[in-house]
């Protein structure tokens, strides 16, 4: 894993925390806009791992969703 992503990964879940903390779920926004100012390589990344870790929270809760019978099955 490259420094670049390394910092991007610790800033992800750094921020989700801070969001977590703020009640805020777009706060990420915020961090990339600050990035990007300094950094687009660093924002690009960091984008890239807030989103995968978004994706696997939502994924997680639709599997717990149909688990639970929150979820219907379509159709």
């Amino acid at each position: 894993m490259s420094m670049v992503d390394e910092l991007a990964e610790k800033l992800a879940d750094d921020t989700l925390k801070a969001m977590k903390h703020l009640n805020d779920d777009r706060f990420f926004m915020e961090v990339a806009s600050e990035l990007a100012a300094a950094s687009t390589t660093l924002e690009e990344a960091y984008l890239t791992a807030i989103r995968v870790r978004l994706a696997e929270r939502k994924a997680r809760a639709f599997i717990k969703g149909r688990i639970d019978g929150t979820i219907k099955p379509p159709g």
